[in-house]
């Protein structure tokens, strides 16, 4: 898109780009008991189906004690609507403390795909062990619920003058929280931490999904439960009390929201009887937690500006044997990966106007070397119509320049950032830069670039990096801080991971969409991330 730094109105979104979240609750019922002095103590593990290998997602807490465990762990999955998304559902019994699976019993597994929840939304099946057997009369219980709604809730709770439970000391209490579930039972939603050996516990902040804690439904009545913790799982029941989000919501900083906490075992039996504690909502605030998508449906425009390597190091484009050579299917590595990114990339900005531009070349008429030129060869007006007038303009602009050197990036990184820059004036989010890097190899000037991208870290930016033919790309891996947080040649470090890498080479025999997956896999958390660190809303938001 042309630089402006003036919003400007939101494109329509393809749907293959709406990417819903789905929150899977699940239960156990019937579960092998694995333990000889007491019952099995059971966690479930999710899987999902990467290139016929399954992944760890994720996994939920250990049930103490429990045959019949309801877990307060939810997983979070994205719900793609054209992908087949397998997934694995594993329990074990945990003998250890250990991370490893092999070291605690298997208690039987579930396999299915996300759609068949989904269509279903709730489901129970027999678990089956390795030899595909039922394992035993167990059962799993998988609850799927969309999260379109990304409004959270962050509770602040304490306790005073709770039951003593315990005979040599005080109480351990942890509160559980419940929502009503569509068969009329209460349902798990959230577990506190356990306070030890106090009846005034203060509880840390904690953040849920409203969707997860009463359906986005403020006015419906919730159920807390208090409890003394016991190593055993059986926990001493202290007492409970019924509210609502709306309730609680009157709780303000300085006037906190008072609730009994009751027993109504001992409501009953004891006539002065008062309560058993008092629960006090300290703070209750409603706020929004925004996705990519909100973003981009609320109008950000993702600006786009490629940067091409022109190095000697390529080779004469001429000879086929070069990088730049242009095969007779009309194409090269460089090429295939501007439309690999380009295609995804231009659906999210209005205009399609993108600045190309060169580095690394000599150019004519007085053949001096330049690191950030227009490859139309128009410095006032360097972009180019689309994708396809990227290529246009790579093609035509090969026989007019010579391929020199030395391959520095900082100054087509800092052309970049000096837009962003500018673009951090916005009160709402409404640009985000991504620049294109196309290179075949080694960075001459490391330490300015890595100063460039370590200031660029705090800009509306992100810079992917193809790595094209057959070099070491030690040095980009370097910058991708994806397993180190970058630095500068100053010792400053990166506020955030911003450079993506990705060599070509790994995906010349694969299909061309799972290029753009991996270059672009992490730019919505990068864009994300900018916006919820600076504050910025999406242009066109509700108040929670």
């Amino acid at each position: 898109m042309a630089y402006t730094v003036t919003p400007t109105p939101a494109g329509p979104v393809g749907s293959q780009y709406c990417v819903c979240k789905v929150e899977l609750s699940i239960c156990g019922q019937n579960l092998l008991d694995r333990d000889v002095t007491s019952k099995s103590d059971p966690f479930c593990v999710l899987f999902m189906e990467v290139n016929g290998k399954w992944v760890e997602l994720d996994r939920t807490e250990t049930a103490v004690n429990n045959l019949n465990p309801a877990f307060a762990k939810k997983f979070v999955i994205d719900y793609h609507f054209e992908e087949v998304q397998k997934l694995k559902f594993a329990l074990f019994d945990q003998d250890k403390s250990s991370m490893q699976l092999y070291e605690h019993d298997f208690l039987g597994e579930f396999s299915c795909t996300l759609g068949m929840i989904v269509s279903s939304k709730k489901i129970t099946r027999t678990l089956l062990l390795g030899n595909g057997k039922p394992a035993g009369k167990g059962m799993i219980t998988i609850a799927a619920q969309e999260l379109s709604d990304n409004r959270v809730i962050t509770l602040s709770m304490a306790g005073r003058k709770l039951d003593k439970k315990d005979l040599f000391g005080k109480s351990d209490p942890f509160l559980e929280f419940y929502k009503p579930g569509d068969d009329g039972k209460w349902m798990l939603v959230h577990r506190t931490e356990v306070i030890k050996y106090t009846l005034d516990p203060v509880w840390k902040p904690f953040t849920v999904p409203l969707v997860s804690l009463c359906d986005g439904d403020v006015e419906k009545l919730i159920k807390v439960m208090c409890y003394d913790y016991d190593s055993d799982g059986g926990h001493d029941f202290i007492g409970e009390f019924q509210t609502s989000v709306a309730r609680m919501c009157e709780a303000q900083d300085a006037f906190p929201l008072e609730l009994e906490c009751i027993n109504p075992k001992k409501q009953k039996k004891k006539k002065n009887y008062k309560n058993s504690g008092i629960i006090i909502v300290k703070s209750c605030k409603i706020t929004r937690d925004f996705s990519f998508l909100d973003y981009i449906l609320g109008g950000c425009q993702l600006m786009f500006t490629v940067g091409i390597d022109f190095t000697a190091s390529n080779g004469n484009p001429r000879d086929p044997s070069s990088l730049h050579y242009i095969n007779p299917m009309g194409t090269n590595e460089y090429l295939s990966a501007i439309w690999a990114v380009g295609q995804i990339i231009q659906d999210y900005d209005t205009d399609k106007m993108f600045p190309a531009l060169g580095f690394g070349a000599q150019l004519p008429p007085d053949w001096k070397v330049s690191h950030e030129f227009a490859i139309n060869f128009n410095p006032t007006n360097p972009f180019c119509s689309g994708v396809e007038g990227i290529v246009q303009a790579y093609s035509a602009c090969l026989p007019h320049i010579r391929f020199y050197g030395p391959t520095n990036f900082s100054p087509i990184v800092n052309h970049v950032a000096r837009f962003a820059a500018q673009a951090t004036q916005q009160e709402a989010a409404s640009q985000y830069f991504i620049l294109l890097i196309i290179t075949d190899g080694v960075i001459s000037d490391m330490d300015e670039t890595r100063h460039a991208v370590v200031q660029a870290s705090k800009l509306p930016m992100s810079i992917i990096i193809v790595g094209v033919g057959n070099a070491d790309f030690a040095a980009m891996e370097f910058l991708d801080g994806d397993s180190r947080v970058l630095r500068s040649y100053t010792g400053e470090e990166a506020v955030r991971d911003i450079v993506q890498f990705v060599p070509f080479r790994d995906f010349r025999n694969a299909p061309k969409e799972t290029l753009a997956k991996a270059v672009l896999a992490e730019l919505p958390q990068q864009v994300v991330q900018y916006f919820k660190h600076q504050n910025l809303p999406p242009i066109n938001s509700e108040p929670a």
